[in-house]
């Protein structure tokens, strides 16, 4: 059971495979093959109604107590369902012309070792979550969270004017709830985990912005609310893209003061790795060939001026020509609406050649 794993390796199961395997699969029909596209789209705003909340936390692999928390929450089973939804698609676009494409096959036994990869899976998942569960209370998903608490702002006024801001407080209070507050393992890899998880919610926070919004008399600024707004996932996902680049390889050492096990890695001006850096323990895999940890590189599609040579792995690719449809020589007719032609387009199409 999840309540038995510390809170790293419950938010592995949790995020990875027990709401996207079991809840995804068993709502849509999907087999975890299928391109991201067609995985569920944004969820609506309103809240279940009656008990069909109910039904869907039933209907997730989770603990118990995380069950009880997802019953008394109308709307925290849908919300933990987007944040699968914006962790994989980001995920997916950030590592789109990467050997590794964030590709669903081969993702359990990745997650089992300390590679880059799995520290960004990590990442991204911790930040999906608590940006999803902020999200969820200032667009009145939660029923139990409401508006950020900027001063100076009722809830009412908020929601009035349309200023309800992102309550990031509530999420990262409720998510440390959620996956249970466990003390530090002494265990290296649960560590790394848990640092790797903490660099995803930090990455959602310094993406919180202060926002403001005039009222008064043709526009004037004679009274002015602000909120606070948080920016898109992409943000975060670009912020974390660049963390997985200069992520740091670290080892356990114990400090001579404390006697505590720390984490250390190559001094960087004067520090082995910060808080925002993501840390990994081994070298990944080159990703070319088909293994347990990615389905290669083979048939991939690249750019012949950027991509190619590193993604076919020196295997060479093949060219072909595609022809393609697009609107082409519009224009704009009185007084909203836009006309076009439909024009064919030849152009090349590089893979990777299987060998």
């Amino acid at each position: 059971m999840c309540s038995r794993l510390p809170r790293t390796a419950c938010l592995l199961r949790l995020i990875e495979l027990c709401i996207l395997l079991s809840h995804t699969a068993a709502y849509f029909g999907l087999t975890g093959r299928e391109p991201l596209v067609f995985l569920p789209a944004p969820f609506s705003n309103e809240p279940p109604t009656g008990k069909a909340h109910l039904k869907q936390c039933e209907q997730m692999t989770l603990a118990r107590r995380q069950k009880r928390l997802c019953r008394r929450e109308p709307g925290l089973a849908e919300t933990l369902r987007e944040s699968v939804r914006l962790s994989l698609l980001e995920c997916r676009y950030q590592f789109r012309n990467e050997r590794w494409n964030c590709s669903l096959d081969g993702r359990g036994s990745l997650l089992k070792r300390g590679f880059k990869e799995t520290a960004f899976l990590l990442a991204v998942s911790s930040a999906a979550l608590s940006h999803a569960l902020a999200k969820a209370c200032s667009s009145g998903r939660m029923e139990r969270c409401t508006c950020d608490d900027s001063p100076g702002i009722q809830h009412r006024e908020a929601w009035q004017w349309g200023v309800c801001g992102d309550n990031l407080k509530y999420s990262t209070k409720f998510l440390k709830k959620f996956l249970g507050q466990k003390r530090v393992s002494k265990d290296l890899r649960a560590q790394i985990d848990s640092h790797n998880i903490n660099v995803g919610i930090r990455a959602v926070k310094s993406g919180l912005k202060t926002t403001c919004k005039c009222h008064g008399v043709s526009g004037s600024c004679a009274v002015r609310t602000c909120w606070k707004q948080l920016s898109p996932f992409h943000d975060t996902g670009r912020l974390l893209k660049f963390r997985y680049d200069t992520a740091v390889r670290v080892l356990s050492v114990t400090n001579a003061a404390t006697g505590e096990t720390e984490l250390a890695g190559p001094r960087r001006h004067g520090q082995s790795h910060r808080s925002t850096d993501l840390v990994f323990l081994e070298d990944s895999p080159s990703f070319c060939r088909p293994s347990r940890y990615s389905p290669g590189t083979a048939g991939r599609s690249c750019a012949k001026d950027t991509s190619c040579q590193s993604l076919c792995c020196g295997r060479g690719y093949n060219t072909a020509m595609h022809l393609t449809t697009l609107s082409c020589h519009c224009q704009v007719r009185w007084c909203c609406h836009v006309e076009c032609q439909t024009c064919v387009r030849e152009e090349e199409v590089y893979t990777c050649k299987n060998t």
